[in-house]
């Protein structure tokens, strides 16, 4: 097993659709809920833009990677919080990020909300699997809570 955090790297297609996402939420089209996220950059201190899918539940706000450590992930740990975007409408926000132990029932409405996009990414576990299989999936996923600050 490797010591590495998981991370599952965007193929150059992924990329290519994430950045016709980002302009879209960018000119106030959400796809499905999406927005962009925007964070400063840890090394080189510029916003980094990427969309993501805010996701509720019990009335606070997410986010989770579905694609592991990534580079926002680690942006986002850095800098503590950031923007997200939708149109003309920025919200910002600062964050908590979820111990593994808290992340399983926000992980399981995560997938039941996005799973037709982002099953592909959490190697074979769905919504529909067991808590077991979730809360061993967890370390692999950031999850943060966002509070809005405006």
């Amino acid at each position: 097993m490797s010591s590495s955090p998981y991370y599952l790297k965007s193929s150059p297609l992924n990329a290519r659709l994430n950045g016709v996402i980002g302009w879209l939420a960018r000119h106030g089209l959400s796809l499905a809920g999406s927005a962009e996220l925007s964070v400063r950059g840890r090394k080189s201190g510029t916003l980094q833009r990427i969309p993501v899918n805010p996701h509720t539940h019990e009335g606070a706000q997410y986010l989770v990677s579905a694609r592991g450590h990534s580079q926002w992930v680690r942006n986002m740990r850095a800098a503590g919080g950031g923007q997200l975007r939708v149109g003309r409408k920025v919200r910002e926000f600062t964050v908590v990020e979820l111990p593994d132990a808290e992340k399983l029932p926000v992980l399981r409405t995560y997938l039941e909300r996005w799973g037709w996009q982002v099953d592909q990414f959490f190697q074979g576990v769905t919504a529909r699997s067991s808590d077991e299989e979730i809360a061993a999936a967890a370390a692999d996923h950031p999850v943060f809570r966002v509070t809005v600050t405006e």
